[in-house]
């Protein structure tokens, strides 16, 4: 299988040398686990490494502070800018319509991108445009579930819907992409909007606990179609050269 290495030091010998090439990602955790830091290293170490056009959409935080991150861990972002190897773009969540999916794949075409980060589907989520594509609900969708739909559940399917089709358009763009995601406390599912994670080719869980010691943040494969992961649970470090996935092992 062909890989896209993430260069992330620690990282690609448990995926058997990198992500699967035109996988879809998914990147899940609770805030401050490290997803934004972990996605712009990928996307950095495709633009001076590997040679890989990559893009960023942010549907959070402005290119500022993604800049200002990105430095915190000794990337200049600025730089792969200015020559054209990354491209960042923040889509404001006013501007979130079913045609978002076709801005990006035009920009994504346009630039050649082959690594691409969407920060986050969590945000997509909430504020998904839920009235406007109600009337691409087809009837039958509906009613295989011979069950009356009040207004807030209804609300709930057509965004789950959305989201859904995001994610499989995403995965026809033919880039390695990793989408950002808040993952629940608790329950039964792996993300808040409880679709995603069956439709991503893979899942890399990174969480945060205070124990004491060097390490509170760790990463954890979920789920990785097409290949063999490592499926222990290993420290996360961030410093200011990057991030470091470590073994304990050894």
């Amino acid at each position: 299988m062909a890989r896209t290495p993430s260069g992330i030091k620690g990282f690609d010998k448990l995926t058997q040398g990198g992500l699967p090439k035109g996988a879809t990602i998914l990147l899940i955790g609770t805030p401050g686990t490290g997803k934004t830091l972990f996605s712009l290293e990928y996307l950095t170490n495709g633009a001076q490494r590997f040679k890989e056009r990559s893009m960023y959409i942010t549907l959070e935080q402005s290119l500022d502070d993604i800049r200002t991150q990105a430095k915190g861990i000794g990337l200049d972002l600025t730089k792969h800018e200015k020559n054209g190897m990354l491209t960042l773009m923040h889509i404001p969540i006013t501007e979130l319509t079913n045609k978002t999916i076709e801005l990006i794949k035009q920009e994504v075409q346009k630039r050649k991108i082959k690594r691409l980060v969407v920060d986050s589907l969590s945000t997509l989520a909430v504020n998904a445009p839920v009235y406007s594509p109600i009337k691409d609900v087809a009837l039958r969708d509906i009613m295989n579930y011979k069950a009356f739909f009040s207004p807030p559940i209804l609300g709930d399917f057509v965004v789950k819907r959305f989201i859904y089709s995001f994610l499989y358009d995403l995965k026809k763009l033919g880039c390695t992409t990793l989408v950002t995601g808040e993952a629940p406390e608790k329950g039964e599912y792996l993300t808040r909007d409880t679709v995603s994670e069956f439709i991503a080719d893979g899942i890399i869980s990174l969480s945060f606990e205070s124990m004491g010691g060097n390490y509170s943040r760790s990463l954890l494969i979920r789920k990785m179609r097409g290949t063999k992961a490592d499926e222990d649970i290993h420290p996360l470090e961030i410093t200011k050269k990057g991030i470091v996935i470590h073994d304990l092992r050894k």
